[in-house]
Parts: C-alpha cells; structure tokens; sequence
C-alpha cells in the first residue's frame, strides 16, 4: 500500500509547502500552514490514467458549429450581463455584501427559468421552510424548481442527475463541503476543491452551475482567488448604502463581453428589472446647477446617460486636493494639466472634486470632454443648459478625439429629450438627427467655447 504523502497547505492563501513553518512563505501569514495527506498514485491508477489519456483523442474545430443554444434566466438584464443568456455547461459566481439579495435574485431567476427546464436550487444557508417562506414573500410558485437543503457536495450533484437539472444553483459555496476532505465548509482547500468538483461536474453533463459566493471586507469574493480563475463567469452584486437600486457587474465572461451591468430596484416582492437605467442618473436638480453635466457613456453594448459633477473651490491652505469618486485620479490631474496648458484656465490654487452620480465607475475616455466642461462651468460659477450632452477624448495635446459608437451615442441622447450636444468633429454624423443639434469640436479651447 502506497505511504500518504505530506504536504502542508496555507489556509489563508491556498499555497502548498513541503514542510511546515511558522510563516507562509507565499502571504506571509503567521501560524496559517495546515498538514494535509494526499494518496500516493498507484503503478495501476497510473496506468489507468495513460490509458485514459490515450483514449481521449483530440477533435477538430468545426467553424460552422454554433455550440449548445443558450437558455434564459428569466430576467432580460441578467441574460445581457451574461452574453444571451445561460451557456450549458457554464459555471458562474455570483458574489455580493450579506443581505444585499443574492440568494432573492438566484431565487428569482430559478423560478423564471423553469418554463421547459427543471432546476435545482441547493441550499446551505436554509431550511426548506425558509426558503419557502421567501418564495411566497416573493410571489414564486416555479412548478419546475426543486429545491434541497443541503452541504454535502455529493449529494447535491447526485439529485441534480437524478432530477434531469438544466441549471444547479448552490447557494453558498461557502456552506458546501466535500465529505473526502478533511476540512470544515469554508476552508480555502475545501473552496478550491469544491469549486473544481462543480466544474468538471458541469462540463461533463452540460448543466449550467451559478454558485453564490460572499465577500471580504476588501469587497472581494471570499477564498483564494484560483476561484475566479476555475469559472467561467464573475459577477458582483452592488449597491451603494441606503439605496434601493442594485447592480450587477460582470469582470470575467467567457462567453460575452466583460463589464457589463444589469440594473435592478429592491422592493417588497424581490428584485425588479429597471429597463431604463438612464433615468436613475438623470434625476437633476430642477435648477441647473455649476458644474453638472450629462455624459453618455457605454454598457454592454448600450449607451447609458450618466450625470457628471465637478466642485472646484480655492484652496484654504496646504496643497491643493484632488478627489475623484468613480473616476480615474490620474486621468483627472492630467486633464487639469490639459485645460491649463491649452485652453488658459488654471486650477493650481483650487481644490477639486470630480464624482460619478449614482456610484458607477467609469473606466472610458469618453468621460474627458464633459469632465473638462463641468470643471470649468464651477470655476466660472456658470451652470452649463440642462438640455447639454457631451462625450469624447481629450489628448495631451489639446485635440479632441472621437469615441467609439458616437452616433448611437447621439441616438439616446436625442432619446432622452437632450437639443444639443458637444462631441468630437469625427463623431459628428453624415447627416442630422431630428431633435438634437450636434457642434463638432477640434480642440479643447474651442470646446469649453461651445459648451460653457
């Protein structure tokens, strides 16, 4: 019989050591590394796997095979976050703050995606009269959806066979072990472990696994990160306190585009879709203000309109600040250098903060334009016409550069009642759109001419 070989895992970072020491060698944790046996492979389970290897032929790509058809959740937002909806066989996790309503939304979207599909609702967390108690709270009668109680891994995945599952949610990850494991539910070996059973699990049956996942303080996904790396999709279920919008963000898909949002609103009967996200950001002051202006941005393959303010005030004393709230700080001391190099407005003796309403961050350098214009409209103390729109990049230069889809840009904005809009000469369109006058701009000096 072969010897159990030793080996000695760190339980707060995953990383494997030969031998025991007081400190992780890979995170520097103090008192972290736990033994752990592993058996050793036998001359027969060694055959056993070249054999297999051996049987296990390579296949050729055929570019005209469309792949399994994706099925949908239920829920029009999550199916675009997603790429089209579920792929078959995908496996996704979905990680959020407690309470925030990621058992409510996987709840809901396994009630909605049992029209011709049975799903498996897995729970650690809750008894099955919790849940039903949520499902009817939530108006859920879901004929198709059956839902288990349970931690052991092993049990989940024989039921969810057993019951000819389409999709598995599990929720959490954090409360399912695997009995040949010797480690409590949320250790970082049983996380690891657990997470590459489920997907070889979906890859093999082709069942669609969404797993729950909650976070650290840090506001990440909590375990190691070889998570994140083993699934096929990331999802964060956000919000910003007291508010009763939530979002969903995607950075990692591998069957769609990254970053993409999905827009929901908390209400007594559970989460609802906002079909129109621009109008969350749009709720201005009924007077103009200095130093707003709307932004159309881009998601997911949608324009999105997004307020944008800017508070410049002189500086009282010491250096002057710089605070950007969903913006890029370094982008915005280098468009301060912009405006004073090339368009002659200085902010050397002021204070200056720029922010995101609504809590979105902004990652495009579409944001360049309309920031430098609501920066100059609070210096001026001159509020910019509440029917104004802008978007484009700004060089170190001083030209204005145009932006990807500027035209459907322009659409939403004319969309949502705006009449003028300051863009970049090369997003200006062939020809006009009806409601919305369009100014082209060249450089920065003539753009904040245009605008303030």
């Amino acid at each position: 019989m072969a010897r159990p070989a030793i080996r000695y895992v760190c339980n707060a970072c995953a990383a494997e050591s030969p031998k025991w020491q007081g400190q992780c060698p890979q995170c520097g944790e103090w008192n972290s590394l736990e033994e752990r046996t592993a058996p050793r492979a036998t001359g027969a389970k060694v055959a056993a796997r070249r054999v297999g290897a051996a049987a296990a032929a390579p296949a050729s790509l055929d570019p005209g095979d469309a792949g399994p058809a994706r099925f949908s959740t239920g829920l029009a937002e999550l199916d675009r976050v997603f790429g089209g909806g579920l792929v078959p066989g995908s496996v996704s996790l979905i990680g959020g703050d407690p309470g925030i309503g990621k058992s409510t939304l996987l709840l809901q979207v396994a009630a909605s995606a049992t029209g011709s599909h049975r799903i498996l609702y897995a729970s650690g967390e809750e008894s099955l009269a919790q849940v039903s108690l949520r499902a009817r709270r939530l108006g859920i009668a879901g004929e198709g959806l059956a839902v288990l109680a349970e931690t052991d891994l092993g049990t989940i995945l024989d039921a969810a066979r057993a019951g000819g599952a389409r999709l598995l949610v599990v929720d959490s990850i954090q409360t399912i072990q695997d009995g040949e494991i010797a480690a409590s539910a949320g250790a970082v070996t049983q996380l690891r472990e657990c997470t590459a059973r489920l997907v070889r699990f979906a890859k093999t049956t082709g069942i669609a696994v969404v797993i729950i996942g909650h976070v650290t303080k840090e506001g990440a996904i909590a375990g190691p990160r070889v998570l994140e790396h083993l699934v096929d999709a990331v999802l964060y279920f956000e919000s910003e306190a007291g508010s009763r919008f939530r979002i969903v963000r995607a950075v990692k898909n591998r069957f769609g585009a990254i970053h993409g949002l999905a827009f929901f609103v908390m209400s007594e009967e559970g989460l609802r879709e906002v079909r129109n996200p621009s109008a969350i950001f749009l709720a201005r002051a009924a007077e103009p203000a200095p130093g707003s202006i709307v932004m159309v941005a881009r998601d997911s393959g949608r324009p999105l309109l997004i307020e944008l303010q800017a508070l410049v005030d002189r500086m009282r004393f010491g250096a002057p600040r710089r605070v950007a709230q969903g913006l890029d700080a370094n982008r915005l001391a280098m468009l301060l250098a912009i405006l004073s190099r090339h368009a002659g407005v200085s902010l050397q003796e002021h204070d200056v903060f720029a922010n995101v309403v609504g809590g979105l961050t902004l990652d495009e350098t579409a944001t360049d334009l309309p920031l430098l214009l609501a920066l100059t409209s609070s210096l001026r103390d001159r509020a910019l016409p509440q029917s104004l729109v802008a978007f484009g990049e700004v060089g170190l230069t001083g030209e204005v550069r145009p932006v990807a889809f500027g035209e459907e840009r322009l659409h939403e904005a004319a969309k949502q009642g705006f009449k003028v809009a300051v863009v970049p000469q090369g997003n200006v369109p062939r020809k006009p759109i009806a409601g919305i006058e369009v100014r082209g701009v060249t450089r920065v000096a003539q753009a904040i001419e245009a605008g303030v």
